[in-house]
């Protein structure tokens, strides 16, 4: 990987990490187009360290505070009923699903799951997904002609089971595509939260799985992850970290008073598109792959 590619794809993992679209669908597509070795799955974890420890500093008082409320309940009975000691729990809970299924599923993800077609399939499906869910929430608030706005749930009212369908909502971005972000602001939705609540609880989520699957293929590079290397790679992270705290930091406020609809449509473009130019033969869908 030049210095280059490892710049451009840097610039698209902060870009597209926390908005609904697939960083990872777009690492792939990036190097596809430009006739690139595709990054893989290991380029992608690792990158997404940088993006990670954005989400570290932008919520760094909501972090600090959970964690010692979480450390504190270990001990102390009273700390157990504490929002933010429990938040701690529902974020380990809701990591359990994409940690099972993540070493399961290792060498369908590093392989297979990378196929352009399956992008393109679930950038449309999940497109259509968060359009709907997306479409409840604007009803619920709005109300209507005939109907009252309703009022949609917080944070506050998370509990374990519902903890475990956002982790299993996280769970199927492992498929390059899906969207991190785009899977468990839709799991939100539909079980009545707030966009705000559903993105919050998604980037806490993610601190967990991101930061653990790109340690452990940190260790690995340079052996095992062929055309990469450390200097570009690192690079990449770190222009990812600076990219995507400015992103996270709009997206906050874009959700308080906007709809996902303009990252819906886009998904399901892109998706057409990419079925129209494989259909075509115009590209491959392993393009890169034997490369890489």
């Amino acid at each position: 990987m030049s210095w280059f590619e490892s710049l451009i794809l840097g610039l698209v993992q902060g870009l597209t990490e926390f908005l609904p679209i697939s960083s990872s669908a777009h690492l792939r597509l990036t190097a596809a187009f430009a006739g690139w070795h595709d990054p893989g799955a290991a380029f992608t974890a690792i990158t997404q360290i940088g993006t990670e420890t954005a989400v570290l500093i932008y919520f760094r008082k909501d972090i600090a505070r959970i964690v010692s409320a979480w450390f504190r309940s270990l001990t102390n009975k009273a700390m157990r009923s504490d929002h933010d000691a429990q938040m701690g729990w529902l974020v380990i809970v809701g990591s359990i699903p994409i940690g099972v299924l993540g070493i399961t599923l290792k060498d369908q993800i590093e392989g297979p799951f990378r196929d352009l077609r399956l992008i393109a399939t679930t950038l449309i499906v999940m497109g259509i997904v968060l359009g709907f869910a997306d479409w409840l929430a604007s009803r619920d608030e709005s109300g209507g002609k005939h109907r009252v706005v309703k009022q949609r749930k917080s944070l506050k009212e998370l509990g374990v089971k519902d903890g475990l369908i956002f982790g299993v909502a996280q769970a199927m971005a492992l498929i390059p595509g899906v969207s991190r972000s785009g899977a468990t602001i839709s799991g939100g939705l539909l079980m009545g939260y707030t966009r705000e609540a559903a993105a919050r609880y998604s980037f806490l989520l993610a601190i967990p799985a991101v930061l653990a699957s790109g340690g452990m293929e940190l260790k690995d590079l340079g052996e095992t992850s062929g055309h990469l290397s450390w200097g570009p790679t690192i690079f990449a992270t770190v222009i990812a970290f600076v990219v995507g705290y400015a992103v996270i930091a709009w997206f906050m406020k874009f959700i308080t008073t906007k709809s996902f609809m303009p990252f819906v449509i886009y998904r399901i473009l892109l998706g057409i598109v990419l079925i129209v130019l494989i259909s075509m033969g115009v590209l491959s869908p392993h393009a890169g792959e034997s490369a890489g």
